[in-house]
């Protein structure tokens, strides 16, 4: 499917502008929404990539900058450079992180005629950005891969007491390699889930490792990324008929 991609501004409800990338499929019609949650190295080659693969799967897809207040247009962190992009990490809060969520959905609302069904999507960072996007907006599902931050650790007390306001079924993939999600975090999401009685399906690849969908990392898992990849989309497409 040919598609068309292209820089957009997106004015944000605290005052600030934000770029996003987006993507979508050249021919007319309607299609469903699709925000994309970056990483922590930013909308990069590889989110960007990501975005225009969906766009040729039938969705409009857009990937926010979420570091927008911190870095300039364009920022993009390396893989192997972690400490460089800790502090946009950091210097982001939630009711930030929730109003940048916002702005992308309202472009896509605004794109996506016929109140067609809009969904979420992040990696890493991004993975916790998704659920967080589950919390606020009207999504039909959100497909966390492998979220910190979802359930509490050292750094973070996570959004775990704030399940009983999941909108929407969600779909998480773990890696059970991943040194940075233990399994007693994975654990706590199961059983915060299953305590507010919300539809959620949880994936683990015990063979996998942290970052396992991206091919431009170390850790990046061919088969782990190859099984993931038609889970997603079923789960879009499924819960996808929903409107919400």
């Amino acid at each position: 499917m040919k598609i068309h991609t292209d820089y957009v501004d997106l004015s944000v409800s605290d005052g600030t502008t934000m770029r996003a990338w987006t993507a979508r499929p050249d021919a007319g019609g309607e299609y469903p929404g699709l925000i994309v949650l970056q990483e922590a190295f930013g909308v990069n080659a590889h989110i960007r990539d990501v975005t225009e693969r969906f766009a040729r799967e039938g969705y409009v897809a857009i990937a926010p900058e979420l570091f927008h207040r911190t870095a300039a247009p364009g920022f993009e962190g390396r893989y192997d450079d972690f400490p460089s992009v800790e502090p946009h990490m950091r210097a982001m809060k939630e009711d930030a992180l929730e109003a940048d969520e916002r702005a992308a959905y309202d472009w896509l609302r605004e794109t996506v005629v016929n109140d067609a069904p809009i969904s979420a999507i992040g990696y890493c960072m991004g993975g916790r950005a998704a659920f967080s996007a589950g919390l606020t907006l009207p999504l039909a599902g959100a497909v966390s891969y492998y979220g910190g931050g979802i359930a509490p650790n050292p750094r973070s007390p996570g959004l775990l007491e704030r399940a009983a306001e999941l909108q929407c079924p969600v779909l998480l993939f773990w890696g059970g390699k991943d040194k940075h999600i233990t399994p007693e975090q994975r654990r706590a999401v199961n059983d915060a889930l299953t305590a507010e009685g919300k539809d959620f399906v949880q994936v683990e690849f015990s063979y996998a490792d942290h970052g396992f969908f991206c091919d431009a990392r170390p850790s990046y898992h061919p088969i782990a990324a190859a099984l993931a990849w038609p889970l997603t989309l079923a789960f879009l497409k499924t819960h996808g008929r929903r409107t919400p």
